[in-house]
């Protein structure tokens, strides 16, 4: 009887965890910046419509769950985790779909990125905020825009999938 392999490893996963590692390093180290540097709650602007501002989070994207009785800070850093995880396998499985497996390196960086945030600081350092008039976009920090940016180009790799389909 012939032996047939079902899923095959489909390249190596070192240079996806090269650019998760890349996006921890800059995120952290840009928190470390404003840490040093930035007042807590005071915004230094930069442009009409962008300051730095150092706010902590305690809860996920645009502070859902912030109040939330201290719960939430496990529950993300293992979800995050898991999130991780998953991440590998799939860099694993599909490490020959270079779209594919750069935006989940981008998305397990930033993930991962706020997980250490989380596990240090107990919250997550945001920094970036964006404003029009007196409408303030949440602050965010480099991890989140490497997680946003990740969706994004799974969403473009699932489109361009779909349309080399048809």
């Amino acid at each position: 009887m012939a032996k047939t392999q079902s899923v095959q490893a489909s390249g190596t996963v070192a240079p996806w965890l090269g650019i998760a590692l890349v996006v921890i390093l800059f995120d952290q180290l840009t928190k470390i910046a404003v840490m040093r540097v930035l007042e807590y709650a005071t915004p230094y602007p930069l442009a009409p419509f962008f300051n730095l501002l150092l706010i902590f989070n305690r809860g996920a994207a645009f502070s859902f769950l912030a109040a939330a009785g201290g719960w939430q800070r496990w529950a993300f850093t293992a979800l995050g985790i898991v999130a991780a995880l998953v991440i590998v396998y799939l860099l694993k499985r599909h490490g020959n779909q270079r779209l594919f497996c750069t935006a989940l390196s981008l998305i397990m960086g930033g993930a991962l990125g706020n997980v250490i945030d989380r596990l240090v600081h107990r919250h997550v350092i945001d920094f970036l905020d964006f404003h029009v008039g007196g409408w303030h976009w949440p602050a965010f920090n480099l991890a989140d825009s490497a997680i946003t940016i990740g969706a994004a180009l799974l969403v473009l790799d699932e489109l361009r999938r779909v349309r080399g389909a048809r």
